[in-house]
């Protein structure tokens, strides 16, 4: 901050002292007016105002004026010169607000929603302040410019943005742009720094002399601000001074009615002490009893430490015991593991030859079912070919018997020349021909009949296939119907008690635990049913939840081995031998659930069986987590969507399967269909699933009923089928004996000699005719029996070869069944290798949890002993060898302070009177101390107040002196006088200014001069306070508009010479002038505003209290 370097500047001896700052710290932007020097009587004086000067203002939308500026200002003097309206009084009243005023300090608005100009929405105010040189504030984050913008709103509220010199808004805050006018020492509000008319004219016509004092008060602390720089280093204001020295006053009051009251204190205090000396001094000495019991204490104490220390040795001889068992237990834990590699290891290989067979019988299968069918095809064609055979060779017997025949015929006709037996053979071959349309009308008859036996058989096989069809489903239908009535039974009683779901013996079982649990049998509670332990979240999903859990829904939890013994011979009382009994898991409860996010499946879609659940029991889920892995099952409600997820794509991470909402369990490369249609023990709508079963029963038995009927029928349609094939059957046997007596009678007839005479050549003839047929079917039977051959080798070859496969096929059979049989033995060792692993882990665990409790115990013990031990040092530092035990030498310690306390009760306690003199004694000492201590601090105050009074008063006396010297120089400049007149006591100011010839002059009150007199009056009371005041910028408006020709020139050269000698000041003057007889200097900066628009009326403003403002800024 600037320094005031000023002495007096109208005396021509005293220049201005020249300003130590480098030159190339100045701007070097090319404004001319930003660095100069000037030369005053051979006084090379360094000008250039470095901190809180205005450098720029633009307006926007402000009182009239839709834009004004940008206003860039000299850092010397610099005229705003405009007629009436132009924005003169703006930019001034826009330096006040834009810098946080108020707007009643402006007297020019009511509030601040009134500087917006009409029909606008908000108005806007851009100030930028020089911030350079060694004052600079925060430069390294404003650099050389800091920007103030004030946004100001319609409904009168404002906003700040303080920007850098590069234009980077650095805060928002208005504490900001207070700590930055503090810094430079701008105070808009003080008329020293923006001096209105209004406010001018105020003063100078006051009536109440008090409120020039108080105006002068304000720079007053200025000036005292700025002297305390110089000499102390630390900021002070005088009133600031005068408040602290009276509260500093009152503390001095208070803190002597402290001592006061602690020299009262002080008597009661040593009177007490003198009692309790004189009590002490009369009390004689117990000292060989408290020698003896101070010993006895020293005993005490380290027979306790030995007592802890054979504990302590007991205690680890112990450990060692149970260190050597773990080890043990590990020896055999992992003998166990071994074992159980094993068992698997030969499980895994049974499964795999297992394996291997099923595939190699898989495999050989098609091949046995098509040679099967080769076999059956090839036997078939044979057994054709065999009976072409025969026929054939019985034809060609009988063409071999008729050859016979003929020729004996032939032969006994030649000898025989009788024709007397024609007649007869006439009538033998009628007959013949009769028997012969007989015999092939009854062999119609026999096929028709035979066709309809196996029509009768083939419809009586049918009917029995078919009522072994019914009687399956009604066997079938039966069991379901019954299965239906025990759950409706079950849910009915369910009804009353949720429990009875899980099975009838559930809730006397559930008491039994309970009664057993109350006796101490079980070393933690069992949990269970666990499907009565969790609820669903979607009750559409029960089906599949049962599907996945099954028969862990009735399983129960049990801490350890000894609880499952236990709940075994509970249940032994409900649940018959031979009859399924729930599942018990065994495994420590704990308290809180398995952390399984990083090995649980996750879909977006679907949740898994974990999330689907809310299980509030940590041993329930942690159950369902070791036996199921249910954080790895989904649960997806459609079939279609389920398959599409697992099958036609990678199934999610962690993913093992998945179920259905009915109750389908569908695998990477599987589907299972459930076979259950309805939830049985996780169904929350038990009246709708009473009325669903008792529907369904109906209908079983409906159903049954059906079945009798179809039944019945059939039973009928077989016995009267049997009864037409039985009849059936004898027909057919009737039949056949009536065909075989016909041909036995044709074959008689024909063979019966015949001695009539017939035609020999006819005979040859026919016998001619049969040899032909003769030779005709030997080649057929010659060819038939080659291809009957043929096919009796392709037969055979086909039966070996089937016969082959199914010895292969029979063989791997052989081979599988032992393996199965050795693969349940092998599963049943893993189970029993698994349990008797968990056996001994569960055994380890427990037993590391006593040895690390034992452990625990030692270092308590331990702890314990080393506080016993730090104890008995306090009490004996040396340890003594001690013999009699802790119990003893207590005994002993209570009668010797018995006696002790009797020789108390007839004398008092010597102990406690010196403990309570010496508190009253120390009790006294530190109150005489703080009363003495208080004394001295009082009379060094006294020293230092009447110390700081004399300065304030005679900094007070330096102002007031200065303030008038200033006025009185500047006044005689027009040969006027003046006088001020200080009243300290009653805070009031009066000044009298006479014109002309002072000594010959009365003084007059300011009011009674003219306005070009009370004009140049006022200047020269702000030039005088300029003086003294450390403002980095000064502004006045319309100083000169009372003023005559004259005063103004002298008024105007006054201001010029100030601003001469006060280079590192900014001067900011507002005139309706045209200041065209200013001289040229590159100090003076001349900004002439725009003559105002053309029907531009007065702002509707109005005064406002103080209070309106501060509510609405």
């Amino acid at each position: 901050m600037a320094k005031r370097k000023e002495e007096n500047f109208f005396s021509p001896e005293n220049a201005k002292r020249p300003r130590q700052e480098e030159l190339d710290d100045f701007d070097k932007d090319g404004d001319e007016d930003e660095c100069t020097v000037s030369f005053t009587n051979g006084t090379s004086t360094l000008t250039a105002a470095e901190v809180g000067i205005i450098e720029s203002i633009q307006l926007r939308n402000f009182m009239c004026h839709s834009m004004l500026g940008p206003f860039k200002f000299g850092s010397n003097v610099n005229f705003v010169v405009g007629n009436n309206g132009s924005g003169k009084s703006a930019v001034l009243t826009a330096l006040i607000v834009g810098l946080g005023g108020k707007a009643v300090a402006t007297n020019r608005g009511s509030s601040l929603k009134g500087f917006v100009k009409d029909g606008q929405n908000s108005a806007d105010i851009s100030i930028t302040l020089r911030n350079r040189g060694d004052d600079a504030y925060r430069a390294n984050v404003y650099g050389n410019s800091i920007v103030v913008q004030q946004h100001i709103s319609m409904d009168g509220s404002r906003s700040y943005k303080l920007k850098s010199e590069t234009g980077t808004v650095v805060s928002t805050r208005k504490e900001e742009l207070i700590a930055i006018l503090d810094h430079f020492n701008i105070q808009v509000d003080n008329p020293v720094s923006v001096l209105t008319q209004e406010m001018s004219k105020q003063f100078l016509q006051s009536k109440n002399e008090g409120d020039k004092y108080k105006f002068m008060e304000v720079y007053r602390l200025l000036i005292v601000f700025s002297l305390l720089i110089q000499f102390f280093m630390k900021a002070t204001q005088l009133e600031q001074m005068k408040e602290d020295y009276s509260y500093i006053m009152e503390t001095k009051e208070r803190t002597k009615e402290q001592i006061n009251q602690g020299e009262e204190r002080l008597i009661e205090l040593k009177r007490q002490c003198l009692e309790k000396e004189e009590r002490f001094q009369s009390i004689a000495g117990l000292s060989t009893m408290k020698t003896n019991l101070e010993y006895l204490k020293h005993e005490m104490a380290w027979a306790v430490v030995n007592e802890i220390e054979k504990q302590l040795n007991a205690i680890r001889d112990n450990i060692k015991i149970g260190e050597d068992r773990a080890a043990r237990l590990d020896r055999k834990m992992e003998e166990q593991q071994v074992r159980l590699n094993e068992a698997e290891k030969k499980y895994k290989d049974i499964q795999d030859k297992l394996e291997k067979i099923s595939q190699e019988t898989n495999a050989r299968a098609p091949e046995c079912m098509a040679l099967k069918t080769d076999v059956t095809a090839k036997k078939r064609t044979y057994n054709e070919a065999e009976v072409l055979y025969n026929r054939s060779l019985n034809e060609y017997r009988a063409l071999m018997k008729d050859d016979e025949q003929l020729c004996k015929r032939i032969e006994e006709l030649k000898k025989s020349t009788d024709q007397s037996l024609e007649p007869e053979r006439l009538e033998r071959q009628k007959k013949i021909s009769w028997l012969k349309e007989r015999v092939k009308a009854l062999q119609d008859q026999e096929s028709s009949i035979n066709q309809e036996i196996e029509q009768f058989q083939q419809a009586i096989e049918k009917d029995k296939e078919e009522r072994v069809r019914i009687k399956r489903e009604e066997l079938d239908v039966k069991h379901t119907l019954s299965y239906n009535q025990r759950q409706l039974k079950e849910l009915k009683d369910s009804k009353t008690d949720r429990l009875k779901r899980f099975g009838p013996h559930v809730p006397a079982l559930l008491e039994a635990i309970d009664d057993a649990y109350r006796r101490g049998r079980f070393t933690c509670k069992p949990i269970g049913p666990l499907g009565a332990c969790i609820h669903l979240r979607d009750p559409e999903l029960a089906l599949a939840i049962e599907s996945c859990l099954k028969g862990l829904l009735q399983a129960y939890c049990c801490h350890n081995h000894a609880d499952e013994r236990v709940l075994q011979a509970l249940m032994e009382k409900f649940y018959s031998r031979g009859t399924s009994r729930p599942q018990i898991i065994v495994s420590e409860f704990r308290n809180e659930m398995y952390d399984v996010r990083h090995r649980a499946a996750y879909h977006p879609d679907f949740p898994t069986v974990l999330t689907a659940l809310e299980i509030d029991n940590a041993v329930v889920a942690n159950s369902l987590i070791d036996m199921r892995s249910i954080e790895t099952v989904l649960l997806i409600k459609s079939n279609s969507v389920a398959r599409a997820v697992m099958q036609s794509q990678k199934p999610p991470k962690n993913c093992r399967e998945a179920f259905t909402a009915d109750g389908d369990q569908v695998f990477a490369g599987r589907y299972y269909s459930s076979e259950n249609t309805r939830p049985k023990f996780l169904s929350k709508d038990v009246d709708s699933e009473i009325s669903d079963l008792e529907n369904e029963v109906e209908n079983k038995k409906a159903q049954i009923l059906n079945l009798q009927q179809h039944l019945s029928t059939l039973e009928k349609d077989i016995k009267r089928n049997e009864e037409f094939l039985r009849r059936r059957q004898i027909h057919y046997r009737e039949l056949k004996v009536k065909i075989t007596e016909s041909i036995s009678e044709i074959r008689e007839l024909e063979n019966i000699e015949e001695h009539q005479s017939v035609d020999i050549a006819t005979l040859e003839d026919e016998a001619q005719e049969n040899k032909i047929k003769m030779k005709m079917v030997e080649k057929n039977m010659e060819q038939q029996k080659e291809n009957m051959e043929h096919l009796k080798n392709l037969k055979i070859e086909a039966e070996n070869k089937y016969d082959a496969i199914k010895q292969k096929i029979n063989q791997l059979s052989d081979l599988a069944e032992p393996l199965k049989d050795e693969l349940n033995l092998a599963d049943s060792e893993v189970d029993n290798q698994k349990r008797g692993k968990r056996h001994y882990e569960e055994k380890q665990k427990e037993h590391l949890d006593t040895l690390n409790k034992k452990k625990r115990e030692l270092d308590m013990k331990e702890k314990e002993l080393e506080e016993k031990m730090s104890q008995a040092r306090q009490i004996c530092p040396e340890r003594i060898e001690v013999k009699k035990s802790a119990s003893i030498l207590d005994k002993e310690i209570n009668r010797l302070r018995q006696k002790i306390q009797a020789e108390h009760a007839s004398h008092g306690d010597r102990e406690e009177i010196m403990r309570l003199y010496q508190e009253a004694r120390e009790t006294y000492l530190d109150l005489d101390n703080k009363v003495r201590t208080l004394k001295r601090f009082i009379k060094l105050l006294e020293e230092i107040m009447t110390h700081r009074y004399k300065t304030y008063q005679q900094f007070r006396r330096c102002l007031t002196l200065r303030c008038k010297l200033y006025f009185d120089n500047l006044l005689s400049q027009r040969a006027y006088c003046g006088k001020m007149n200080f009243d300290h006591k009653n805070e009031t100011l009066s000044i009298s200014v006479q014109p002309g010839e002072g000594n010959r002059a009365a003084f007059n009150d300011m009011r009674a001069l003219s306005g070009g007199e009370r004009s140049f009056s006022t200047v020269c009371f702000i030039l005088s306070l300029w003086s003294i005041a450390e403002s980095p910028f000064r502004c006045l408006d319309e100083f000169d508009v009372y003023m005559d020709m004259v005063n103004r020139r002298i008024a105007m050269d006054m201001i010029l010479k100030m601003a001469d000698s006060q280079r590192f000041r900014q001067f900011i003057l507002l005139t309706p002038q045209s200041m065209s007889s200013l001289p040229s200097s590159k100090l003076i900066r001349i900004l002439r505003m725009s003559d105002p628009e053309r029907g531009q009326t007065t702002l509707p403003f109005r005064p406002v209290t103080h209070e309106e403002e501060e509510d609405r800024s």
